[in-house]
């Protein structure tokens, strides 16, 4: 009980950065052993096998994009419940999720199974990589009720307020993680399996961290009523969780079309582009933070009522994510090319081209983080005030400047125009944001204390 945290109270800055800093140390574990598949991969088995995690890497993320949207959007009526002191409420709400995200995993561990190879296919990932790739993704999807139920649990943790119990199970699942990829990968040579096996191995062991936490936690002791069906209830769960689910999914729709286009230049350019990708999650994990800060710090304060307090706390979030990513952007800049080199392995020739390739693309990424870092914050903020439409719309509109950046651009200034899907992605999503935010909060201040 002493780690959830009742955000409605205390000052907004103070409250955010201090929920956001163990995600954020959780979120570094994350893509510690993210970076570390990568460079074991890369170095232990060469260019095609980077290039091959690369042409998994939209798909995949959908996948998970999917799990996270719909867990998150089921987290922000936990937060507004909490936040309203209805704890019979919010334990109906918590039984509920559970239900959905058993039912959905099924759902989509069978699609995920059917759709790998079609895709991959017409992404026209090159045949030497294609087998690689498709391994990698089948074993990933395997374990889709592992990734489910892990990020269910930590978003009932987050929602309450508890950042440091995701940040505990993600380190112990770093460990592990890293240990099993030295041991399938370099000692039993299981190649990409092992990399993907490590990775689902972990996740289980850090969804038992936080499931045990949880049961020990008296204001989420559920009965067997809490988890019979209530369809009212599931449809206000879907209603918060659906859009944010599309959302993540019609991002990466573009994400795989942006990657379509890169794989028409070729092996080199493909694994030059994946050691940067492998990056993204690194560059984001502050944004992220935040963001998770946001939905919980804005769901529990729109539950008490406390719209004042949501306003607050935009601002404050807004000038620490900033600073933040200028931070990044600096450090990324000056050390880039030494992690890049971590990834890469190859003849002299092929490190050389694909460090050309890999460093001009976080060099244009770093610089437009900013940019990044308040789309996360105000996306969260809206969504935490039980508005999960509009930013949906937003992504649509990251999809439609990812692709249209991606197909047209390098017809105009040749490969390198790539580089610029995301910025154009990032840009198109905080003008629709920003609108966004002031329509949301104007309105939830019209309406006063909502009810729910």
């Amino acid at each position: 009980m002493t780690r959830i945290r009742n955000m409605t109270e205390g000052r907004p800055a103070s409250l955010i950065v201090t929920f956001a800093l163990p995600l954020m140390v959780g979120n570094i574990f994350q893509q510690l052993y993210t970076v570390v598949d990568t460079m074991v991969v890369g170095k232990a088995l060469g260019v095609n096998a980077l290039a091959a995690l690369g042409a998994s890497d939209w798909l995949n993320w959908m996948m998970l994009g999917i799990i996270q949207g719909l867990t998150q959007g089921f987290a922000i009526l936990m937060a507004q419940e909490f936040g309203a002191r209805r704890e019979e409420a919010l334990r109906r709400v918590v039984g509920g999720s559970a239900v959905l995200a058993a039912a959905s995993s099924v759902v989509l561990l069978a699609a995920g199974q059917l759709a790998a190879r079609p895709v991959l296919l017409l992404l026209r990932t090159p045949p030497e990589i294609l087998g690689g790739a498709l391994l990698y993704l089948r074993i990933m999807f395997l374990g889709v009720p592992v990734v489910m139920a892990y990020n269910l649990l930590a978003c009932i943790l987050r929602s309450l307020g508890d950042g440091r119990t995701p940040l505990h199970a993600m380190i112990v699942a770093a460990l592990i993680n890293i240990g099993l990829d030295m041991l399938f990968v370099l000692v039993f040579h299981w190649g990409i399996a092992g990399a993907a096996a490590a990775t689902l191995i972990a996740q289980f062991v850090s969804g038992l961290f936080c499931l045990w936490h949880i049961r020990r936690i008296e204001l989420l002791s559920l009965t067997r009523e809490d988890f019979l069906p209530d369809p009212a209830l599931a449809g206000k769960l879907l209603s918060l969780g659906s859009p944010m689910a599309f959302q993540n999914g019609i991002i990466a729709v573009g994400g795989m079309i942006v990657q379509s286009v890169v794989n028409r230049f070729g092996v080199i350019f493909i694994a030059g582009f994946t050691a940067t990708n492998k990056l993204y999650g690194v560059l984001e994990v502050a944004a992220t933070s935040y963001g998770y800060s946001m939905i919980t710090y804005s769901g529990q304060n729109l539950g008490a009522g406390r719209t004042d307090r949501i306003r607050r706390g935009m601002r404050a979030a807004v000038l620490v994510a900033v600073a933040t990513s200028l931070v990044i952007m600096a450090a990324m800049l000056c050390g880039g090319r030494l992690i890049l080199s971590s990834f890469i392995s190859g003849t002299p020739r092929e490190v050389e081209e694909t460090m050309e390739v890999a460093y001009y693309y976080l060099a244009v990424m770093s610089v437009f983080l900013p940019v990044l870092y308040i789309l996360h914050v105000i996306r969260s903020a809206i969504q935490g005030m039980g508005n999960t439409v509009l930013p949906m719309v937003s992504g649509i509109a990251e999809f439609v400047m990812r692709t249209g950046t991606a197909l047209l651009l390098p017809l105009w200034i040749g490969e390198s125009g790539i580089f610029y899907a995301e910025i154009m992605a990032w840009t198109g999503a905080d003008v629709i944001l920003i609108i966004s935010y002031f329509v949301t909060v104007k309105k939830a201040e019209q309406r006063g204390n909502p009810g729910f």
